[in-house]
């Protein structure tokens, strides 16, 4: 068998720099949107707890589970202070991930979300190899989510 711990010796020595630096906290996630108001309810049908009536605000943001701040932020907000700014184009901007309670969650969620046209349908659920029930819907701005469950329960 081939020894490959020298592989390993990059990493620790950048894990001691990073050690050596201010800890970061990664905490905020932010969307710019085209359409707030379709973004907002396209990610109310995954279940976020979005307030309604702030489909004309200027930022709407909530905090999830882990205290992260979700935020979202339209194109005119951004142009107020950026006004050069260009919406990205094409998918692999951002993805997020939704955990379900099943595997049988994973595909009620698609189908709610794909029936209802809060998302478009990217990846119909099916049973991956690395044992998860995976399927993937995309959001007004063309974001992926991945909506996963583990295939047996621990």
């Amino acid at each position: 068998m081939r020894d490959v711990s020298e592989s390993f010796k990059p990493y620790a020595q950048h894990r001691a720099y990073a050690e050596s630096m201010t800890t970061l906290s990664f905490n905020f996630i932010g969307i710019v949107t085209r359409d707030l108001g379709a973004s907002l309810t396209f990610y109310r049908s995954l279940g976020l707890d979005i307030p309604e009536g702030q489909d004309d605000a200027p930022h709407v943001e909530i905090q999830l589970a882990g205290g992260v701040t979700l935020a979202w932020d339209p194109l005119s907000t951004i142009h107020g202070f950026n006004p050069d700014f260009d919406f990205p184009e094409g998918p692999g901007r951002v993805s997020f991930a939704c955990e379900a309670a099943s595997p049988a969650a994973v595909d009620e969620a698609y189908a709610a979300v794909t029936a209802a046209r809060e998302a478009s349908a990217h990846t119909a659920p099916w049973d991956a190899p690395w044992g998860q029930r995976y399927a993937t819907v995309q959001d007004p701005d063309g974001n992926t989510v991945d909506l996963y469950a583990p295939l047996t329960v621990a």
